[in-house]
């Protein structure tokens, strides 16, 4: 599986327009048959940095970037951006997310 987490701060005027420039972007994404989640989340630290965390098989990673909803967003993306977004991408073992083994909720 390919492990993404990336990093996005926007303008501050672009901060609640972030999701809406993207949701066109996450739900083909979503839609692709290697993706195994596509999650946005935002910072509560920081009201203008966004977190994507994705979930790729190994066969999904390389047609999701080659994709023309990813060409688009990469080209759509930058206008709200304040700077170079920051990315960790990993191939891991498994295939989605698992129980945690030292917290369990009955």
């Amino acid at each position: 599986m390919y492990f993404i987490v990336a990093k996005f701060q926007t303008k501050p005027e672009w901060t609640d327009r972030w999701m809406d420039l993207v949701a066109d972007f996450t739900a083909a994404t979503r839609a692709e048959p290697g993706n195994l989640f596509f999650d946005w989340s935002r910072s509560v630290e920081n009201e203008n940095e966004f977190v994507v965390v994705e979930g790729f098989t190994d066969d999904g990673a390389g047609p999701h970037v080659a994709s023309e909803h990813f060409k688009a967003a990469m080209a759509a993306m930058p206008q709200a951006l304040a700077s170079t977004p920051q990315i960790i991408s990993k191939q891991v073992d498994g295939d989605g997310f698992a129980p945690m083994g030292e917290l369990s909720v009955d």
